[in-house]
């Protein structure tokens, strides 16, 4: 039985009563002080408290989509996934491969890049927020010296943190492995949380009469960097990449600035923005902006810029592969738009880790220096 199925849900509910019941049942009889009875009663109270822990993580498992399959609870699957390009139509037209890669070593920058903690601060949004920037290691060799580099943002999800980025999902490290394979050219990575201003859950949206955080990322972000480091500035220079909130930020942005990113990337993304407890009122009352902010329906009552997105599911384990199929049907041309469907996977670093190589590298090859 599949690890999200109800059958085992129904079963370890079961269980967790029948173990309660059993233990009420037998604890006079196991009264007796020795160490047997002793024993049995720690026994019948930590099978009791198991059974009931694992019901109820059965149940949040169920809800939110942690994980997939059982495979993926213990991280026994590595296979990577395949980027499948779409036409406007939705239909597969070319596939592109990766390969896994190992952990590089080295401390000198011109052979193993560089990472810097830096602030942002940004004067439109009021805004200042921390960031990780990885330089590849041909930014500092000298027959690179005149050259500007590609710049991608990596988002994590909410709330997450940008160490996250670089331990866990090690964004560094894959993007230096494969520019060193030549399979995606050297590029920048800026690396942080959505949460600019914690510990509001923006949605990387410009709040009426809050955080301008929209603002942030799409002006402040890209003229600090663009100053500080050798990145172009324009559009076609610049990516963004983002799991969970982080992917829902990453495709508003290409879509709804195409001037700022020419590409972005969806790791199990969804395409409108939850309002709860960690949100607030994040629309002001206003309709159009709740609209404008709702992914599915730019696609059906806008004009598509000439973006490229890739969009991220699993057809089992992942809550938001019905509407990842629907997005890519309803891309419209001058948009580009590839995909990654993981056959299982849940909302969890595994599966992510299994779709980041192949999303850097497609992220390579639609970005210019």
């Amino acid at each position: 039985m599949g690890l999200t199925s109800m059958a085992v849900l129904l079963l370890a509910i079961a269980a967790a009563v029948a173990l309660f019941a059993l233990t009420i049942w037998l604890w006079p009889r196991l009264g007796k002080k020795n160490v047997g009875s002793v024993l049995a009663r720690v026994g019948m109270m930590l099978a009791t408290q198991v059974s009931l822990f694992a019901a109820i993580g059965l149940w949040a498992n169920q809800s939110f989509g942690f994980y997939g399959s059982w495979a993926d609870l213990f991280g026994q699957v590595k296979d990577e996934g395949v980027v499948v390009d779409h036409s406007a139509s939705g239909k597969r037209v070319q596939v592109v491969k990766t390969q896994a890669v190992k952990v590089p070593r080295g401390n000198v920058p011109r052979v193993g890049g560089k990472i810097e903690k830096i602030n942002i601060a940004g004067p439109e949004s009021k805004i200042n927020s921390p960031a990780y920037v990885y330089l590849p290691p041909e930014y500092f060799q000298p027959e690179y010296a005149n050259r500007k580099f590609p710049a991608s943002v990596a988002l994590t999800g909410y709330p997450g943190t940008a160490e996250a980025l670089v331990k866990g999902l090690d964004y560094p490290v894959r993007a230096h492995k494969l520019a060193k394979q030549k399979k995606m050219q050297p590029t920048i990575l800026v690396m942080m949380r959505p949460t600019v201003a914690p510990p509001r859950d923006t949605e990387c949206i410009d709040i009426p009469n809050g955080p301008q955080t929209e603002t942030f990322f799409v002006k402040d972000l890209r003229k600090a960097i663009s100053q500080q480091y050798r990145v172009g500035d324009k559009a076609a220079n610049w990516g963004i990449i983002g799991d969970s909130t982080g992917g829902y930020c990453a495709l508003k942005f290409a879509m709804r600035h195409p001037e700022a990113y020419g590409a972005a990337a969806s790791l199990s993304g969804y395409y409108k923005a939850p309002q709860d407890a960690t949100t607030g009122n994040l629309f002001g009352g206003s309709k159009q902006l709740e609209n404008e902010n709702d992914l599915l329906w730019r696609l059906k009552n806008k004009d598509m810029p000439p973006v490229s997105l890739l969009v991220t599911s699993s057809k089992k384990g992942e809550h938001n592969y019905k509407d990842t199929l629907k997005f890519i049907e309803s891309v419209k041309a001058p948009a580009r738009v590839s995909s990654i469907i993981l056959d299982t996977g849940g909302h969890n670093f595994n599966t992510w880790r299994r779709e980041l190589n192949p999303t850097l590298q497609w992220m390579g090859s639609r970005l210019s220096a």
